[in-house]
């Protein structure tokens, strides 16, 4: 058994000017988005997800990152990622967290962008045109805050009650023109702070 797809959605957005100046570097973000009937719905409380994903998530992941590498101009570009799930009204927030936090599903993303860091996420609830935010950090460092960035996209039709969107996001940078230092640096900062 397979997932059912409905729709898959690609977003894509490119900053050039942030705070009224032009970056050095555009960033491009993208989102990729695979609308899926909920496998675990009509069958009243499932005690036991792990079939469906034992059965699909790799399947799913590894195709969804082709395409999101693809939609980006190749895994090497990728700084930031993350990944998202928002279920239907008639299912459960489990029923969403199901599909994206296997090794299954991310183990795909994190080898193909050769990442140390983990998947930032969210997952919730919504209705069709729900904002999806997916939030992203660097690939390598979780505590680089120039990279915590967040994609922000909406399918009008999607989640159906009976649906589940599984959202992969990426960037080929942070945010434009990054002021507040990363953590090691408060780090050092309260350390010399205590040492006076």
């Amino acid at each position: 058994m397979s997932f059912e797809i409905r729709k898959i959605v690609s977003y894509a957005e490119q900053t050039l000017i942030e705070g009224g100046k032009a970056t050095d570097k555009p960033v491009t973000m993208i989102g990729l988005a695979v609308v899926m009937k909920n496998p675990w719905l009509g069958r009243g409380f499932v005690e036991d997800l792990k079939p469906e994903i034992r059965a699909n998530c790799s399947d799913l992941g590894a195709m969804m990152v082709e395409r999101l590498v693809a939609a980006i101009g190749g895994a090497e570009r990728i700084e930031a990622y993350g990944k998202a799930a928002v279920v239907g009204a008639d299912g459960e927030i489990e029923h969403a967290s199901a599909v994206i936090h296997t090794l299954r599903f991310g183990n795909h993303y994190r080898e193909a962008v050769q990442a140390k860091s983990y998947l930032s996420f969210t997952n919730k609830r919504g209705g069709p045109g729900t904002s999806i935010q997916i939030p992203m950090m660097h690939k390598d460092d979780e505590g680089l805050r120039s990279h915590y960035i967040t994609l922000e996209m909406r399918i009008e039709d999607a989640p159906r009650a009976d649906e589940i969107v599984v959202v992969l996001g990426c960037a080929d940078g942070g945010r434009v023109h990054p002021r507040i230092g990363n953590r090691y640096i408060d780090l050092e900062e309260l350390a010399a702070e205590k040492a006076r």
